[in-house]
């Protein structure tokens, strides 16, 4: 059986948000733990979830994943009926919380989860404090990574 690849610090990645960067400024990124169900931790093991259209919400002083999916596996106990799509709790610092509600309230900006992973046998979610990008700015960067990886292949090739 194939396991996912590490990084050096023992992490394996679950999922990633490739559309986040490309829909947003990412300017600062959190570190949040998640309340999960024990179906949800054997779905995520298996790679089961899915962040595309999902994002977070600071509700009553907490903050909650909204959105996210994960597919409940076949195997899964018979004695509960799985939700999907339900709100997770994200396990946030209170001066953290307090801190974001100031940036999205006032400063404008969004909260966007960029990925989820496993650390120490727990799971964890990048969130990144975002601004949207204009349609202009999104053929800007793509340009950018176009040039990026043609002087990549002419310096390659001399």
């Amino acid at each position: 059986m194939a396991t996912k690849p590490k990084t050096k610090t023992g992490q394996s990645t679950i999922a990633l948000n490739k559309k986040a960067g490309h829909d947003y400024h990412i300017e600062q990124r959190f570190e949040a733990g998640l309340s999960l169900e024990g179906w949800e931790v054997k779905s995520a093991r298996a790679g089961r979830v899915q962040l595309r259209e999902s994002y977070v919400r600071i509700i009553q002083g907490e903050a909650f994943l909204l959105g996210c999916h994960i597919s409940a596996l076949t195997s899964a106990s018979t004695h509960i009926t799985p939700n999907p799509t339900r709100d997770r709790k994200l396990l946030l610092k209170r001066t953290e919380i307090h801190r974001l509600i100031g940036l999205v309230e006032r400063a404008g900006y969004t909260l966007v989860p960029t990925a989820m992973y496993w650390k120490r046998g727990r799971a964890k979610l990048e969130i990144g404090l975002a601004k949207g990008k204009k349609l202009h700015d999104k053929r800007d960067s793509e340009k950018d990574r176009d040039w990026q990886r043609e002087k990549d292949r002419l310096f390659k090739q001399k």
